[in-house]
């Protein structure tokens, strides 16, 4: 990894690549260690043993049990799970969600649906400085909200939230109140603890660090209920019954155990900065995401470029980026237009994502490549 020759992928936060040991580790269950987790033959006491070393890996990345974390298909299957596992299960003596204006889509989907059933939803915007605040979230809570659910990194901007904070001011508004925070864009970046961020829930996702798609987690703190979506087995607690994706989920153990959040994160604050400098020399480029962003996600608006055009003339040069969140397929942003972002600076947005095998040849050939487009491209 790491020698990308004319590839330059800057677009680790829709996906990264899956790392040879995760690969070599999915390969081997697919093709040795096949046998059903729920069998109880020596193929399915095999496969048992790698689903609880898998288990154990990932809880400590949330410094949690692993009897408190159930494997999904990934992040939005846990948001879902979350959002209305929370909502049904207080549905008789709370029915208020209160979330960000800036979540992933599969909370803010699963929220406008709890809407058209009845469910009252509040939304926060962010103020000036990109991030959610503690007050802002409180003053929305009262004796009928269910569930806060506030982002821990964006996955547009990479603003963190001051989570802890926020739901310790939740608990001093409705203690009933149940917090999750969806940590897909923080994991495996920052040092999470899941009871610090005085979270009952938690949810991460396998692609997004160097596992493959198709595997995620739900941390729930115990004693926290939620109603299952789905039915028909006895695996993983019953919450999330069905087989387990043994492959995908043991390639995201073995994943964990490759974070070095502290080499990593000095790397890329690293390479953000030098982004920074090289692209605000470039006439027209700005940068959106605040100096206090995690430094993984920078977000700049390229001149009077449509994205759109601009991603296609830098992918055609090897250069891969989003024009937003990989799941919003070309929509307008809501988090830009709620950072304040006029419609034509969302559309001319772009999302620059780094990871650990990125490099400064990756950094040139992006502002080579954003240089040339402004140059050369057909202006609005």
């Amino acid at each position: 990894m790491g020698a990308k020759g004319l590839e330059h992928y800057l677009d680790n936060s829709a996906t990264t690549a899956v790392s040879r040991a995760a690969a070599d580790k999915a390969y081997q269950v697919m093709t040795q260690l096949y046998g059903n987790p729920s069998s109880l033959h020596s193929k399915g006491m095999d496969a048992e043993h790698e689903l609880t070393q898998a288990r154990a890996a990932v809880a400590a990345r949330l410094h949690a049990s692993p009897a408190e974390l159930t494997f999904t298909s990934g992040g939005t299957e846990a948001n879902n799970l979350v959002l209305f596992g929370a909502a049904y299960a207080q549905a008789r003596v709370r029915r208020k969600i209160v979330i960000s204006a800036v979540e992933h889509s599969s909370v803010l989907e699963a929220a406008r649906r709890l809407e058209d059933e009845g469910f009252a939803v509040g939304r926060i915007a962010p103020r000036a400085d990109g991030r959610i605040h503690p007050d802002d979230v409180a003053a929305a809570v009262d004796k009928n909200t269910a569930l806060v659910s506030v982002m821990l990194v964006n996955n547009e901007t990479g603003a963190v939230m001051p989570v802890a904070d926020i739901f310790e001011a939740v608990r001093e508004k409705n203690p009933q109140t149940l917090c999750h925070t969806d940590a897909v864009q923080a994991f495996g970046k920052l040092d999470i603890k899941a009871r610090s961020l005085g979270a009952d829930c938690i949810t991460v996702s396998g692609h997004k660090v160097h596992a493959p798609k198709g595997v995620g987690a739900l941390w729930v703190k115990k004693g926290v209920r939620l109603i299952a979506r789905q039915y028909g087995g006895e695996q993983e607690r019953r919450l999330r019954p069905g087989t387990e994706n043994l492959p995908g989920i043991a390639a995201l153990g073995v994943a964990c155990g490759e974070f070095d959040i502290a080499a990593n994160g000095a790397a890329v604050t690293a390479l953000n900065r030098y982004a920074r400098e090289r692209l605000t020399v470039i006439e027209g480029v700005t940068v959106n995401s605040p100096e206090a962003a995690l430094p993984y996600v920078l977000s700049i608006t390229a001149g009077r470029v449509r994205s759109e055009t601009m991603l296609h003339f830098l992918a055609e040069r090897g250069v891969y980026v989003s024009s937003g969140s990989a799941c919003a397929k070309g929509k307008p942003s809501h988090v830009l237009q709620a950072l304040g972002l006029s419609r034509e600076q969302a559309d001319s947005t772009l999302r620059v994502s780094f990871c650990k095998y990125n490099t400064v040849e990756d950094i040139d050939a992006l502002c080579e490549g954003i240089a040339a487009g402004l140059r050369t491209l057909a202006h609005r």
